[in-house]
C-alpha cells in the first residue's frame, strides 16, 4: 500500500485508504486521552507514512493497518511514554514490530508479539527503546528461530546486563 501525498493549494492532503487509517488513528484518542496521550491530524499522518515505510523497508504487505490501531491500544497505558514522546516511541514501536516479525521468520502471531513487546518495554527495559531493539528482541527472535518458546524479557536482560560481570556473548 502506498502513501501519497498530494499537494493541492499549498497544504497536503492523502488519498484513498491512508485517508482511512488516519481517520482510524485519530478515533484512537478517545481511548488514549485518559493517559494523557493524544494524536493530531499531522501525527497521524507521520505515522501512517512511518507504518507505510516500515513495510517497504521489511518487504511486507499489510492492508488496513490494524496493527497501528494494536499497537496504539497496547501501548498507551506504558508509564513510560509521555505525551512529549507519543509520536516518536510510537514510530520507533513499528519498525521494531516488522523488523521483530521478520527475524522470528512469522512464527509469532502479531497479537503475541505485541504483548511481549509490551511486557519487556514496560518490565525490564523500563520505557528503553534501546534495550528493546538492542537486546530483548533480537535475544528473543534467536530464541524463536532455534525452536524454542520466547524467553521471558527479565531473563535476557539479566543475562546480559553490563556491569554484571558476567559474559557479554552469553
Amino acid at each position: 500500500m502506498g502513501f501519497d501525498l498530494i499537494a493541492w493549494n499549498g497544504s497536503m492532503s492523502v488519498r484513498g485508504t491512508d485517508k482511512e487509517i488516519v481517520e482510524q488513528l485519530l478515533q484512537c484518542n478517545a481511548d488514549t486521552a485518559a493517559y494523557g496521550l493524544m494524536l493530531t491530524e499531522a501525527q497521524a499522518l507521520a505515522l501512517t507514512e512511518s507504518w507505510s515505510s516500515s513495510l517497504r523497508q521489511t518487504g511486507r504487505i499489510e492492508f488496513g493497518g490494524d496493527i497501528l490501531k494494536k499497537l496504539i491500544g497496547s501501548f498507551c497505558d506504558s508509564p513510560y511514554i509521555s505525551a512529549g514522546d507519543y509520536e516518536e516511541t510510537l514510530q520507533a514501536l513499528i519498525q521494531m514490530f516488522y523488523d521483530a516479525k521478520n527475524e522470528m521468520q512469522d512464527r509469532i502471531g502479531d497479537d503475541r508479539l505485541l504483548t511481549y513487546m509490551k511486557a519487556a518495554f514496560d518490565g525490564p527495559c523500563r520505557g528503553s527503546l534501546e534495550l528493546l531493539a538492542g537486546s530483548v528482541l533480537p535475544q528473543a527472535a534467536a530464541a524463536v528461530r532455534a525452536g524454542r518458546p520466547l524467553p521471558a524479557p527479565e531473563r535476557l536482560l539479566n543475562e546480559r546486563s553490563p556491569g554484571m560481570g558476567e559474559n557479554e556473548d552469553v
